[in-house]
């Protein structure tokens, strides 16, 4: 029985904690892109302070990155972006796409206007 009982503590301990894989409730129900797919930048921005994510939808920002933005969600005041990170050595950090507070950055290079709009999908909220 006492081996039984460790068996299970055991794969217990060892099951996964985070919340990758999981569909996570959506941000909006539309978003501004550049275009149909939200595969070119709409800007540039450069992160005014630290950003710690509250869940896996979200992207670690440290003060000073550079940001890609590729999409503004439309349906709260455009109060969050989906970007990615770029850090100050290409290469240095994995390049993931999440959304962050438009609060924390400011907008530095515009590239291409937001102007298609574009309905969210559950896989803009999917923790990977």
């Amino acid at each position: 029985m006492p081996c039984k009982l460790w068996l299970a503590i055991s794969v217990w301990l060892l099951l996964p904690t985070s919340e990758a894989g999981r569909q996570m409730p959506k941000l909006a129900d539309k978003k501004l892109c550049a275009d149909s797919d939200c595969s070119h930048p709409i800007l540039i921005a450069r992160a005014l302070q630290d950003y710690y994510p509250g869940d896996c939808r979200f992207i670690p920002i440290r003060q000073g990155q550079l940001i890609y933005v590729y999409a503004m969600l439309k349906d709260r005041g455009n109060l969050f972006w989906a970007g990615s990170v770029q850090d100050s050595y290409y290469g240095q950090q994995e390049a993931r796409i999440g959304h962050f507070p438009s609060s924390v950055v400011e907008e530095t290079h515009p590239i291409m206007p937001a102007s298609t709009e574009v309905k969210t999908t559950k896989w803009d909220f999917y923790c990977n």
